[in-house]
């Protein structure tokens, strides 16, 4: 993997760690369903309208198109419904760890469907930065409040499966659509989704449009979403979704480097060695494996 590459990919990993501290700030002024179909609508309109400006050729074939809808369905439906909905309701630490199995559920996918190679390099870092998330959550996972409910808890695992099966077929699209109308396409499939949901559920649509639920808004929509899911497209086309996933496990550790620079969080020894851990697993997969071929596990 280029350094370029790598950089890129740390940066997906700080703009989607963001988003949790701004759903945070915005679900104290609209339900989680119609925040996260608002987040999705507005983060898709700019990305098409700037595709449209830029001349970008709209996708084509009934194939593209039904893979554009499955992404929509599962990476945004899916995985922001359940991150919405299970955020705040269960223990940080749970949450972190039940929202980081989707890397391991898409090195599954990734080996039956897309014929990825898992070489032990891989599989090590995968394990390693896995584990290195468990360590990070053990102090909230000790916790009293990780008795929340088992709604929660089922809510942000059927996020992380829908966000892998979305990256799977993410990958199973890269290159042969352009990455603005892609995303942008799914992303409003997504938020059509997400609003039968909130309707579907009963979730009341009024939104009160503070300062602070409007920040929160155009934070995730630009950064979190638009900015974030076009360069994971954009990457996907360049390396294998195992070596790209590895790096999502930096995100709880931008998540609690966030959360001591502006929330006066402060770090225990224990996540201190998780995030060794996980930076050594990342290292693992980023470095160029040995001149003699790797095994396929």
């Amino acid at each position: 993997m280029s350094i370029r590459d790598a950089l890129l990919m740390v940066l997906v990993a700080f703009l989607w760690a963001i988003c949790f501290p701004l759903i945070e700030v915005g679900l104290g002024d609209a339900p989680p369903l119609v925040f996260a179909a608002t987040r999705a609508v507005l983060a898709g309109a700019l990305l098409i309208l700037l595709a449209v400006w830029l001349g970008r050729p709209w996708p084509r074939g009934f194939v593209n198109l039904g893979l554009i809808a499955a992404i929509g369905v599962s990476f945004t439906g899916l995985g922001f419904g359940g991150m919405f909905l299970g955020g705040g309701k269960i223990s940080p630490g749970l949450a972190t760890v039940l929202a980081n199995i989707q890397p391991l559920i898409a090195a599954v996918l990734a080996v039956i469907f897309l014929s990825e190679r898992l070489t032990p390099r891989i599989g090590t870092g995968l394990l390693l930065g896995f584990i290195g998330v468990v360590v990070m959550s053990l102090p909230s996972l000790s916790g009293s409040e990780h008795a929340a409910g088992m709604q929660a808890f089922l809510w942000i695992t059927l996020g992380a499966v829908g966000t892998a099966v979305g990256n799977v077929l993410l990958k199973a699209l890269a290159g042969r659509a352009d990455v603005l109308m892609v995303t942008g396409l799914q992303l409003l499939i997504g938020a059509l989704a997400l609003a039968v949901g909130a309707q579907a559920v009963g979730e009341d649509w009024s939104v009160d449009w503070t300062s602070r639920f409007v920040a929160s808004l155009v934070g995730l929509a630009v950064f979190g979403t638009a900015l974030m899911t076009a360069l994971w497209y954009h990457l996907l086309q360049r390396a294998s979704l195992n070596r790209l996933n590895t790096f999502t496990f930096l995100t709880p550790v931008f998540g609690l480097l966030l959360g001591g620079l502006f929330f006066d969080e402060r770090l225990d020894s224990i996540q201190l060695i998780g995030i060794l851990v996980t930076i050594l697993g990342i290292q693992r997969v980023a470095t160029r494996p040995s001149p003699t071929k790797e095994r396929v596990l």
